[in-house]
């Protein structure tokens, strides 16, 4: 068994090459289309794409941009100038990687006056002994020379493609305005939505309840002196619905701030949460620290929207819930194993969630292709 940190560096290593390949794949393209690719249009989707590749291997979510085509063409430069040297190179090692395997398993095929030799050493080949031992110790140096060298790579290159496509500080200014501006009213509304909701809560449930335990208390205190009986089967009755009547206010008082925040913090609530959500869900929470109570809000409610859909929607047989903290982060990543296609710009649920994460600068991020599986990742700030 490979130990934790081995197994992330070489995960790391893996999305790192396949960036890089893909890096080669965009660059060479560029190269032979660089005619098609001065049509403003197109400029601006080939560096889109890239772009949306390069924030996920940095696990920064891009914001859409308005192009410009300066600054793709700017990006067509440096994409052929900077991508098609670093996707060589991990083609290089891939490809170094597959021929010493090949060799291992098939050193044989080759004729006994022609052996096949280390890429490294430059030893022939010729015999089980040397192809198990010296072949795979080859195999091994350039497993980790590729997983020491292909992440910083990677992330070099993202880097500067997002730095050649990103906005001057005054447009960065001016869209962060307009950002800020579409938040607030989404706010307002969500806002505006809750009070009614709450309201209508209110209404058709505790408020009917107390009207029903007003009325039958009035006929019991009318009938009591006449029929003591009946008048004690009303009191009763109305003990009853004032029990039910105090279990729903509690229940719309727990969509305004659940008590088990304050009592258990985030990690107790949603613990709690898992045992009565509508399908198995793993909770796995780290160490949060100290967490803003308008935070723990957002976080608890997205995961209780999100479980909730699970539900109703999904036909998953399990979910999990993970939730960690990365500095001044907190993430929230909510999977299931049901049927997929979640989209919060149907106006769902997930829409109602985006608007709440967007009111504290977070961001919500989908993935639910139709089959599934569904993940949903809810990052917040703790400033």
């Amino acid at each position: 068994m490979i130990g934790e940190a081995t197994r992330v560096r070489l995960v790391q290593a893996g999305r790192s090459g396949r960036y890089l390949l893909n890096t080669l794949m965009t660059a060479t393209v560029t190269l032979l289309a660089a005619p098609l690719l001065c049509i403003p249009s197109l400029t601006a989707a080939w560096a889109e794409r890239h772009c949306r590749h390069a924030g996920a291997l940095l696990g920064r979510p891009v914001q859409p941009r308005p192009h410009t085509l300066c600054r793709d063409l700017a990006w067509l430069v440096t994409q052929m100038a900077t991508g098609l040297p670093a996707g060589l190179l991990a083609l290089l090692s891939l490809s170094n990687l597959i021929l010493t395997l090949v060799v291992t398993a098939g050193w044989w095929v080759f004729p006994p006056s022609d052996p096949p030799r280390l890429l490294l050493l430059d030893v022939p080949v010729n015999g089980w002994s040397t192809a198990l031992t010296a072949n795979l110790a080859q195999f091994l140096l350039l497993a980790a020379l590729a997983a020491i060298a292909l992440p910083p790579l990677a992330r070099m290159h993202a880097r500067c493609c997002l730095a050649v496509l990103a906005l001057p500080p005054t447009e960065q200014l001016a869209a962060r305005v307009t950002e800020l501006t579409r938040t607030r009213t989404g706010v307002l509304q969500a806002h505006g939505a809750e009070l009614r909701r709450i309201e209508r809560d209110l209404h058709d449930g505790t408020q009917a309840r107390l009207v029903a335990i007003a009325m039958r208390l009035a006929v019991a205190g009318e009938s009591f002196s006449q029929d003591p009986d009946a008048a004690a089967a009303l009191v009763r009755q109305a003990r009853a619905e004032t029990e039910e009547a105090m279990t729903e206010l509690r229940s719309v008082l727990r969509t305004i701030y659940p008590p088990v925040l304050a009592d258990q913090g985030l990690g107790g609530a949603l613990r709690s949460l898992a045992t009565r959500a509508g399908v198995p869900t793993r909770i796995d929470i780290d160490e949060l620290g100290e967490v803003p109570a308008a935070v723990e809000v957002i976080a608890y409610f997205a995961v209780t929207e999100t479980l909730a859909n699970i539900a109703r929607h999904s036909r998953a047989t399990q979910a999990a819930v993970s939730v960690t903290r990365n500095g001044t982060l907190l993430s929230a990543k909510i999977t299931d194993d049901g049927t997929g296609g979640a989209d919060a710009s149907r106006g769902s649920g997930l829409d109602g969630i985006r608007r709440r994460v967007a009111a504290l600068d977070g961001t919500m991020q989908i993935s639910s292709p139709p089959g599934g599986p569904t993940s949903i990742n809810v990052e917040l700030p703790c400033v």
